[in-house]
């Protein structure tokens, strides 16, 4: 029971595993929205890669596996990324949350139902707030999977595994990344975690290139190890700790520079403030210029394209290793 004459409301302590609200990944994306997505998750949850390595037999009794056990989801990982042939990635990221305009349009419509029912309910009417920001970003979804088709396209087409793109696997804006490669026939990579709540891959992840992690730090070395870009639409905690965590390697020069773009420049300067930054002296000038901000997915194609002709590069063919020696 709080104290009324505290100066501040400090809210109860959250369950240690249970929540109010499932979270979005805790159920498969819904038939009715794809009917051919039931199809697709199948065969990715069929498919060997998506076995956590420390469970795959077949791949603990493998020559590559003979090594330190905790190389293991580094291992499996990088030796089927190298068997389909994958030499860069464009890294999407963004919120699970933000999902596709239909499905954001229903669940404003079902909300809206409900409360002219229960008028008075204040859970429902925060419940609808909510639906109705989620609903105005919608409109991120269509643009994820409209720059995924563009990185697909480029180079000779979608048989071109050279640059693919990169994704968490989940639902939301990676489920729309992962989409828009699979709308033209390319290769695509989810990268799954097993956490505590059971986590579905989104259905349009290219199946023998989704995998489970158990370390957060191994993904998030797949994530960087073979970047060309990091491309962030409008996120959350996760979306936010890969994306500083890119722009510290940047920053220090663990990793050689890769562009980094936000999509909504809007919600991205309400998020953090880098000019505020400059100004306090915690970070430098030249780190402000260490990203840009995008609109359309047309713009943050030719932004990346601009970035490495810049630098002298081709952005599917060039680069070295990015970790620093």
């Amino acid at each position: 029971m709080s104290d009324q004459s505290d100066p501040v409301h400090v809210p109860e302590p959250a369950h240690p595993r249970q929540r109010k609200q499932p979270l979005p990944w805790q159920t498969p994306k819904p038939a009715r929205d794809d009917a051919q997505c039931e199809r697709s998750l199948q065969a990715i949850l069929d498919s060997p890669s998506y076995r956590p390595a420390i469970e795959d037999v077949d791949f603990l009794d493998s020559d590559d596996a003979r090594g330190v056990r905790l190389q293991l989801d580094y291992l499996k990982a990088d030796r089927l990324l190298r068997e389909h042939g994958v030499r860069h990635t464009i890294v999407v990221f963004g919120s699970t949350r933000i999902v596709e305009p239909a499905a954001a349009r229903r669940k404003v419509e079902e909300l809206r139902a409900a409360l002219a029912v229960r008028a008075d309910d204040s859970e429902l009417q925060q419940r609808l707030l909510v639906a109705e920001r989620i609903q105005a970003k919608s409109h991120y979804y269509d643009i994820a999977r409209e720059f995924a088709t563009l990185v697909t396209n480029a180079g000779e087409g979608p048989q071109d595994s050279r640059l693919v793109v990169m994704t968490g696997g989940g639902p939301g804006m990676m489920e729309a990344a992962n989409r828009g490669v699979h709308d033209v026939g390319g290769k695509t990579v989810g990268l799954n975690i097993i956490l505590p709540h059971e986590q579905y891959p989104n259905p349009y992840i290219t199946p023998e290139l989704c995998f489970q992690f158990h370390y957060f730090a191994l993904r998030k070395m797949h994530f960087v190890m073979r970047a060309r870009a990091l491309v962030a639409f409008p996120g959350g905690y996760g979306t936010l700790d890969e994306l500083f965590e890119t722009l510290t390697l940047i920053q220090t020069r663990k990793i050689t520079p890769v562009p980094v773009v936000l999509v909504g420049e809007r919600y991205w300067r309400k998020v953090f403030d880098a000019d505020f930054l400059v100004e306090e002296g915690t970070i430098d000038a030249e780190d402000r210029d260490l990203f840009w901000y995008a609109e359309t997915a047309e713009e943050a194609w030719q932004g990346l394209l601009l970035w490495y002709q810049r630098k002298g590069e081709s952005l599917i063919d060039g680069g070295e290793r990015l970790y620093a020696e």
